[in-house]
């Protein structure tokens, strides 16, 4: 198994990853930020049985165990910061697209959503859209795809762990990337992305966080 890949199968998580207890102790300190995406997001797959679920953060296992409670899905976690990461220290930067575009083997129109978390604020033009265009290809018709995207011209150095606390509230714990944050994507770039998907939230938050959701259309099934 790649690094960075943790899969669970069957309709619900056997046992928590084993990192869970201390996430949740770490975490109980810390502030909860509100999120009103995340709510849509879950009522989307909600809808479906035993939905197919891409996480593209680090593993989480309160996350694991939140989603497959909530949802009785399968779950897939490839951590694409380590990708990135990787790129970053074999000076490999001028690959990372072509590489993004062939990441996932998984045959199209399998998954229902995808979590992106922040993963695009870490993404030059070329990489952001393969990327948006490689999960386009994977998500079924009438699947959800969430994702946060920074608005101020930050160029900070750390990822983000989101830790989802319930429906309503997350977690963030930040820890070092190798890349910095790249130029702001505007809403017309984020369109333009994810051609073939269709923007049906969109909440600006106090943080300068902006929550995106997006629908893949049933009449483009096949796309």
């Amino acid at each position: 198994m790649p690094k960075g890949l943790f899969s669970i199968f069957g309709s619900r998580p056997a046992a928590e990853s084993t990192d869970s207890r201390g996430e949740a102790a770490a975490s109980a300190s810390e502030p909860a930020y509100p999120t009103k995406a995340l709510a849509k997001f879950l009522k989307v797959l909600q809808a479906r049985e035993n939905p197919a679920l891409l996480d593209l953060g680090p593993v989480v296992g309160s996350n694991v165990t939140f989603f497959g409670e909530q949802l009785g899905c399968r779950i897939r976690v490839e951590d694409v910061a380590v990708d990135i990461d990787r790129h970053v220290k074999e000076s490999k930067l001028d690959e990372l697209a072509a590489f993004l575009a062939g990441r996932f083997k998984q045959d199209p129109e399998t998954i229902d959503g995808i979590l992106c978390w922040d993963v695009f604020d870490f993404l030059d033009r070329p990489s952001a859209t393969a990327l948006a265009q490689a999960l386009t290809r994977l998500l079924r018709p009438d699947g959800a795809l969430f994702a946060f995207f920074s608005t101020p011209e930050g160029r900070a150095q750390v990822y983000t762990k989101f830790i989802v606390v319930d429906d309503h509230s997350l977690r963030h714990r930040t820890y070092p990337a190798s890349r910095a944050r790249q130029k702001t994507l505007q809403n017309r770039d984020i369109i333009r992305m994810f051609d073939g998907l269709r923007v049906t939230e969109s909440f600006l938050m106090k943080n300068n966080v902006r929550e995106i959701l997006l629908r893949k259309p049933a009449y483009l099934a096949g796309t």
